[in-house]
This record gives C-alpha cells, structure tokens and sequence, in this order.
C-alpha cells in the first residue's frame, strides 16, 4: 500500500483504575503518549479522566495506517509500558476505527488532554448515505440503461460502482456531512441556533 493509499486507524480504549490512583494514571498516560509521539506514522492522542462515579479513563490515538499502528503495538516500549502499570490499571475495552466511519468524526486538535467526540449514531451515519447514494444511484442507472443498455448486468454494474465510488467519498460524503454536522452530532439546527 502506497502512503497515498493509507488509512489512517483510530483506537479508543477504555480502562479503570481505582480514583485513589488519579496521579499515577495521569504520569503513566502521558508516558504512554511520549512514547507513542517518537513512532513513524503517529498523528496525534488524546485521554479524558473519568467522571464522578466512574473509574473509566479513556484514551484515544491514531496512526497513519494499520502498518504504523502495528509498529507501535508490537514494540517493546509499549509493551514495557503496559507492563508498569500492572497492578493499577484493568483494561476494559478497545475499538478500532478506519474508513467510512471518519467522515463522521468531528475535527479535533491533538492535545493531551482532550476528549474526542463520540461519532453519530450509525442510523444517523446510514441515512446520510443514503441521501446522496439514492439519487447519485438512480442517476447513473438511467443513464446507464441507456448508454450501457448492450453491456452485461456485471459489466455495467462495475462500471457504475468505480465512477460513483470516488464521487460519493471526495465529494458527495464530504458535502453532505458538512450541511449535517449540526444534525449528526444531536445539535439544534444552524437556522434555529442563530434566532436565539
């Protein structure tokens, strides 16, 4: 896979750790960040505390593609990491996050201690699709059924599938989650916000 092909991959991590244990969780995450930041393809982390009430922290990093993520995981500073929290820290749950499920991510900047957003809801996700997948899809098979009407069902279905596939990803996905933000994330709507 050439750099140009790189899917960048997101993990979000959930642990616990006792809250009489805040200072030593806080020291060994940002060890934890300092020593993810010198590996090739790292693009940034982030961690949030845990609630009133809760012991689950959660820490958020991203590499360039799997390649780089492995290099990170794999390695024995990781490992020597993971290895000096025992005793203090339970791993709860991971979660990894690649394709299209990042044009729903809200921009973040990258700082030690910020949380990132949660993605909308996957019916939120689908429907959005479908907005602009219904009719781009219904366009290209009109025409398709007139200009393609001698072609194979296969052959006509390939070639509708590789000219809709990079305008649905570079414009149609990128336009629409733009005008929706305000709907995926569950905010009030940009018409309704600015007559307060």
């Amino acid at each position: 896979m050439s750099s140009s092909d790189a899917v960048p991959v997101t993990v979000a991590i959930t642990r616990r750790a006792d809250p009489s244990h805040a200072r030593e969780m806080i020291a060994w995450m940002r060890a934890g960040t300092t020593l993810a930041e010198e590996f090739p393809g790292f693009l940034g982390a982030g961690w949030v505390r845990p609630g009133p009430g809760s012991t689950e922290w959660h820490m958020l990093y991203r590499f360039a593609d799997a390649a780089a993520l492995a290099g990170w995981e794999r390695s024995a500073q990781r490992q020597w990491w993971l290895s000096s929290a025992q005793g203090i820290v339970e791993h709860a749950r991971t979660e990894r996050r690649t394709g299209i499920e990042g044009w729903f991510d809200p921009p973040q900047e990258h700082s030690i201690e910020e949380a990132r957003p949660a993605a909308p809801p996957r019916w939120k996700q689908a429907v959005t699709i479908w907005l602009v997948f219904f009719p781009l899809s219904l366009a290209a098979n009109a025409v398709a059924s007139r200009v393609l009407a001698g072609v194979s069902l296969v052959s006509r279905t390939l070639l509708i599938t590789l000219c809709l596939t990079p305008i649905m990803t570079y414009l149609l996905l990128p336009w629409i989650t733009r005008r929706l933000e305000w709907w995926l994330h569950g905010r009030p709507a940009p018409w309704r916000a600015a007559r307060r």
